[in-house]
């Protein structure tokens, strides 16, 4: 299914604050209530919108993040990726192209966390080497 520049609209409404009424979201765009609602109805259906979450405010976001670029040993994705899975610092995987093989995204309350979080990336069985890019600021954050 295509989206239209109306949905575009929608979503970029939604990203900006995901609370909005259906109601507020119909007087922005200029369209009926029942418009909105429908075309909410449909992007959920086919997948577009995915759900709806919290985004953290500044209290409540973990004091330090940390992006970590991890190499792998050939046909040891899958038992490292269930690992990582298993550690609840690590926020988000993302398999790359380029001289590493994963993307990490960590976070923690303290530099013991994060210190051990690391430690245990470099020893899971697969991982043939690591290298951690500490966060100091964030500049733009359209994800949140």
């Amino acid at each position: 299914m295509q989206i239209d520049d109306t949905d575009r609209a929608l979503i970029a409404c939604l990203a900006e604050n995901a609370r909005l009424p259906v109601a507020d979201l119909a007087r922005r765009l200029g369209i009926a209530r029942s418009t909105v609602q429908a075309r909410l109805e449909r992007l959920e259906a086919r997948g577009h919108i995915a759900g709806y979450t919290l985004k953290r405010g500044p209290g409540l976001r973990p004091a330090l993040r940390a992006t970590v670029l991890i190499s792998i040993e050939p046909r040891s994705g899958p038992e490292v990726l269930a690992r990582l899975k298993a550690m609840p610092m690590v926020e988000s995987v993302h398999t790359t192209s380029g001289r590493v093989d994963l993307i990490v995204t960590l976070s923690a309350d303290t530099t013991e966390q994060l210190d051990e979080t690391l430690d245990r990336i470099g020893a899971v069985r697969g991982v043939r080497s690591s290298e951690s890019l500490i966060h100091l600021s964030t500049r733009i954050d359209r994800a949140g």
